[in-house]
């Protein structure tokens, strides 16, 4: 047993856990039998595939009632495939794939930002302690529990199609916490960068599959991925640019190549040269002192500062 949980005052779920000692029953009519409560008619989402050793009933604080079982399942190796793919994040797009495919940002929030303002100055009407204002507060709840509905289930949907179809998926281990800060914060948390990321973790373990997080200080966005070369700075609305060695690259795009790259020289076993061969830094870009400048691991023994 551990120590008792205070919960917080600005999360209305509640909950409750019956292991088989409480001698729940899931019956064949497809209606589950709790103690002292009864029988409760349940939309399954999906069938159980062994007897539950335990079942927690879940309220949100939209109202609505859930049912979780703990089974007790061997995870099946999705087929092999050749395929293998770099995905860049970010917020135009929420994904690029190395392959040149884009995925548009669905942004959902923005979306139901309307009718989340005229539900929450309705709420704001309200007097506190009155019925009216818990009304109020289930409606705003219910409005929020939708759009992170569809957000996951997008996010489901759409990393379940990038295991099946990639034996191999390297993504950049971006800093949440920090862009969560800046005054992109509410486009950030909208696309939810970091849910999608963990379903591609646990999907790619249980199928088998390569997952991989790429350095986050890696310039993946100014290193060209035909020659290797590192370029300047540059801002966000740059969206292709042009090496001086000849190559046109798009933003997006060249990033997902090159934390492909990168991925694959960390999971390469014999040591050989998987992306561009090593080239000089820029005169700009050298230090003579210990600790000058920052220095990470790159590409296939680049320097990236």
């Amino acid at each position: 047993m551990a120590p008792p949980r205070f919960r917080s005052r600005k999360d209305n779920r509640q909950a409750i856990r019956f292991t088989r000692n409480s001698r729940f029953t899931v019956l064949d009519n497809g209606r589950l039998r709790l103690p002292r409560i009864g029988d409760l008619t349940v939309r399954w989402s999906r069938s159980l595939p062994l007897d539950p050793s335990s079942v927690t009933v879940i309220r949100d604080a939209a109202g609505r009632y859930f049912a979780s079982f703990v089974v007790r399942a061997t995870d099946e190796p999705s087929p092999p495939t050749d395929a293998e793919v770099g995905i860049d994040l970010g917020l135009t797009h929420f994904a690029v794939m190395s392959d040149g495919t884009k995925v548009a940002a669905p942004r959902f929030l923005r979306r139901a930002a309307r009718k989340l303002k005229r539900l929450q100055q309705a709420l704001s009407r309200r007097q506190r302690g009155s019925n009216r204002r818990g009304k109020a507060v289930v409606k705003v709840a219910r409005a929020h529990a939708r759009v992170a509905d569809t957000r996951r289930d997008w996010q489901h949907k759409l990393s379940t199609t990038i295991i099946r179809e990639n034996q191999a998926v390297y993504v950049e281990d971006l800093c949440v916490v920090g862009l969560g800060r800046t005054r992109l914060a509410k486009s950030v948390h909208d696309a939810g960068w970091s849910s999608f990321v963990a379903m591609l973790e646990y999907k790619a373990a249980r199928s088998g599959r390569t997952f991989a997080r790429v350095d986050r200080w890696l310039p993946s966005t100014r290193m060209c991925s035909d020659c290797g070369r590192i370029n300047e700075q540059m801002a966000l609305n740059v969206r292709s640019w042009v090496c001086p060695c000849g190559s046109l690259h798009d933003r997006d795009v060249n990033a997902a190549i090159n934390i492909k790259a990168a991925g694959q020289a960390d999971f390469n076993d014999r040591g050989a040269r998987v992306g561009p061969g090593p080239v000089p830094a820029p005169r700009g870009e050298t230090v003579t002192h210990q600790n000058t400048a920052r220095v990470t691991r790159g590409v296939a023994g680049i320097a990236a500062v």
